[in-house]
């Protein structure tokens, strides 16, 4: 009926709960994992993922082991009434928000290691993340009982580390890529970006402008990955950014490559003020 209101999302907190919820539910199961503070990116998973299955589930848990020790995890925003409306805005079933003792008990003693996509980049500059993600989401993909799970390209190195994960760990998951979203600047949706003034906002828009350049650039005829990658570091340097990495990659191995002529990728991590930010793009030149 026209005009009636959605069904609210049923708040799952422990194991045992989340296990007698998924031997209810009906159809494929579509899952997607967040940190929380949910925003337009996060809601375009979801979308996709009610589009494609019987049941939606959101998991909600900021993950400790996926910080380094200075890095914010103290302060990284959460608002769990926000993120509980934005679901049933978009329709989920379920949100499962377990504590930290939830998904790391006393006792806790296993990491998951993908190695080769997960050492470069990310993995150099924030030692130990990858770690982290990957442990986590395969904790969160099993105790789920995912058929599909919808992660953002925007976290581009953790799309590939959980595709590599799922094919290694024999998981019975699809793991569905979706765009980016972005302001209607430009700049990409993150969580982070609360933490922004209004002039690192101004300067971070120096990242996605790089990007586009620098595809703009490929697409007129550069096949040179040191140019095409030079171009977007003086592009965001030149905005008072400090940058960690900027990378031209193979799009699967995300191993630097020299000419495109192959599907690839610049990834970059640039900080504005205190804030750190990343970014990507896809070439197909």
């Amino acid at each position: 009926m026209q005009g009636q209101s959605k069904p609210k999302p049923r708040i799952l907190t422990t194991l045992a709960e989340l296990r007698v919820a998924r031997r209810a539910m009906p159809g494929l199961v579509g899952v997607v994992p967040t940190m929380g503070f949910l925003h337009e990116g996060h809601a375009s998973l979801m979308r996709r993922a009610r589009t494609e299955c019987a049941t939606v589930v959101a998991t909600n848990f900021v993950n400790p082991a996926q910080f380094g020790p200075r890095e914010d995890f103290s302060r990284y925003p959460r608002d769990m009434d926000a993120d509980t409306r934005l679901c049933e805005r978009e329709g989920v079933d379920y949100v499962y928000a377990p504590s930290v003792d939830t998904v790391y008990p006393s006792g806790f003693a296993t990491t998951v290691d993908v190695a080769g996509v997960s050492a470069r980049w990310e993995g150099e500059y924030r030692p130990g993340h990858f770690h982290g993600v990957a442990t986590v989401v395969a904790k969160l993909l099993i105790a789920t009982g995912a058929n599909r799970a919808y992660f953002g390209e925007k976290d581009f190195q953790q799309l590939q580390v959980v595709r590599r994960l799922a094919i290694d760990l024999d998981l019975p998951v699809e793991i569905v890529a979706c765009p980016t979203v972005r302001e209607a600047d430009g700049l990409a949706r993150s969580s982070r970006n609360v933490y922004l003034t209004d002039d690192d906002r101004r300067r971070a828009l120096s990242i996605s402008q790089a990007l586009f350049a620098a595809r703009d650039a490929c697409k007129a005829g550069e096949r040179r990955a040191a140019k095409l990658g030079e171009s977007v570091r003086s592009l965001v340097t030149d905005a008072g950014l400090a940058i960690d990495y900027v990378a031209v990659v193979d799009r699967d191995t995300l191993e630097p490559i020299e000419v495109f002529d192959r599907a690839g990728r610049i990834l970059i991590a640039a900080r504005v003020g205190s804030t750190r930010l990343i970014d990507n793009i896809g070439l197909e030149c």
